[in-house]
């Protein structure tokens, strides 16, 4: 599945207030899924040891899946295409590999 198919899919249960006119519902959304994200890592390490049982992939991936879905919301809220940022997205690191510049902070590297 490309990004956009999957974009344009997803839209059809983008059910929240102002639907196509509200960049904050996602955004918090997207926020609060990354947080969930990095409770079950932490849970991982905290009870696992580290190590990433088949059901903690499992629910990791179920986390992603919702990352995945608030992103896509995002950006059509915005305007923006999926398979365009993914694209825009490798040529900006591939860029910064051929210069040396994948390590280091800040966002003009």
């Amino acid at each position: 599945m490309q990004l956009t198919d999957y974009q344009e899919r997803s839209r059809v249960t983008a059910v929240y207030p102002d639907a196509g006119a509200n960049l904050l519902y996602p955004t918090l959304g997207l926020c609060g899924e990354a947080g969930e994200v990095a409770e079950k890592v932490k849970k991982m390490i905290r009870d696992d040891d580290g190590v990433l049982s088949p059901e903690r992939r499992e629910a990791l991936a179920g986390e992603l899946g919702d990352v995945l879905w608030y992103v896509a919301q995002l950006a059509t809220e915005a305007g923006l295409d999926l398979d365009a940022i993914a694209r825009n997205n490798l040529d900006k690191l591939r860029s910064r590999e051929e210069r040396g510049a994948l390590r280091g902070s800040g966002d003009e590297r």
